[in-house]
């Protein structure tokens, strides 16, 4: 589904997903802090981060929604970030149509036949090219 058929859509609202890149990008620009500093700052922050969760009583496993993916998305503090991360590459993805599909797959065919073709004459050739030399 396109952006422009998204944003037409009445009651839809679109919200713009972080990619992997643009937070890269994003941290390349931010200045380095010392190992030191970081462990420290994550020590302190780490029983902050367990108040915040009991206080909003996200220490249980509610039933996913209808909705496939949902459930990743709600639930951050459970789910491995890589697993998020790559749920949100795949939700960027713009599957091809049928016809594109069609196209392709027939032209993965031909590369297949045509290499193997000249697997099989490259063989042939270096087997009489051998069997001269060596009778």
């Amino acid at each position: 589904m396109s952006e422009e058929t998204k944003k037409n859509q009445p009651g839809k609202r679109t919200r713009k997903v972080e990619t992997v890149r643009s937070r890269a990008e994003k941290s390349a620009n931010t200045p380095k802090k010392s190992r030191r500093l970081r462990r420290t700052a994550s020590s302190a922050v780490r029983p902050a981060k367990i108040l915040h969760r009991i206080g909003k009583r996200e220490y249980y496993l509610p039933m996913p929604d209808n909705r496939p993916g949902r459930f990743l998305n709600k639930r951050r503090s459970l789910i491995p970030r890589y697993f998020r991360d790559a749920w949100a590459e795949l939700r960027l993805v713009v599957w091809p149509g049928r016809r594109e599909t069609w196209k392709l797959t027939v032209a993965v065919f031909i590369f297949a036949i045509a290499l193997a073709l000249l697997v099989a004459v490259t063989d042939y050739g270096l087997d009489k090219l051998f069997r001269r030399i060596l009778t």
